[in-house]
């Protein structure tokens, strides 16, 4: 036991220890999530998340040591995000006859998300703090914890909500518009973007080329309409 736990105080010290522990669990639970027939409760990054924040509390590592050595991924975030322009592309002229209809439910999907963050925070008694951290939930990260930053909410809390919304758009959003009798993988993709950014967008992807690329520009939308419509709720509601 002892040779054991100075192996692993050995790793920690390696820089690309975390790495490699966030590229291993998103693995394993992308192998798991295909062996279940893509059941939705088994969403990869659901499951990595799961398994590396249990790695975390059982190692007694704190979230800056792991960020300092799992952060490459968190670069990648804007290249990745900039790749959805491609996809997008391809769909270029349905989207060129869609754009009423699509900045509606843009615009809707955008207050909703904003509104009853701050509706149900509000009735479990969050504080303002809380609630102004929860308001840009819906939006992708960076932007997210932007705009969060910028109110006075909390930066942390922010990145925690941002990926809980995107995992519950990632694991209910299929089947919620299958349940809705919802066919049209567009308005599949551009609802779980808007919802649940990119976490969301990458299941989109998995259901279709079509959803993805609608997911993405859902996704990109929703963020900078969000960063200007969220001051205007707080200042209207007096947070």
């Amino acid at each position: 036991m002892a040779g054991l736990f100075e192996i692993w105080v050995y790793l920690a010290e390696q820089p690309l220890l975390w790495l490699t522990i966030t590229v291993g669990t998103y693995a394993l639970a992308q192998w798991l999530f295909m062996r279940a027939r893509r059941f939705p409760l088994l969403n990869p990054v659901l499951v990595a998340v799961t398994l590396t924040v249990l790695l975390l509390l059982a190692t007694g590592t704190g979230y800056d040591t792991y960020f300092e050595g799992a952060q490459f991924v968190h670069f990648l975030l804007g290249p990745a995000t900039v790749l959805l322009a491609l996809p997008l592309y391809q769909q270029l002229q349905r989207l060129q006859r869609q754009w009423l209809p699509l900045g509606i439910a843009l615009l809707v999907g955008s207050i909703t998300a904003i509104a009853s963050a701050v509706g149900i925070g509000h009735a479990l008694g969050l504080t303002p703090s809380t609630l102004l951290s929860l308001m840009p939930k819906s939006a992708t990260t960076p932007i997210a914890i932007g705009v969060a930053e910028k109110l006075g909410g909390e930066a942390s809390l922010t990145a925690v909500f941002v990926i809980m919304a995107g995992i519950a758009g990632a694991v209910i959003g299929i089947p919620l518009m299958r349940l809705l009798g919802e066919r049209d993988a567009a308005v599949k993709g551009f609802a779980m973007g808007v919802a649940g950014h990119g976490i969301a967008t990458a299941r989109a992807f998995q259901h279709s080329d079509q959803a993805g690329a609608y997911a993405g520009l859902g996704m990109g939308l929703n963020a900078t309409l969000t960063a200007l419509l969220a001051p205007l709720v707080a200042w209207l509601i007096g947070l």
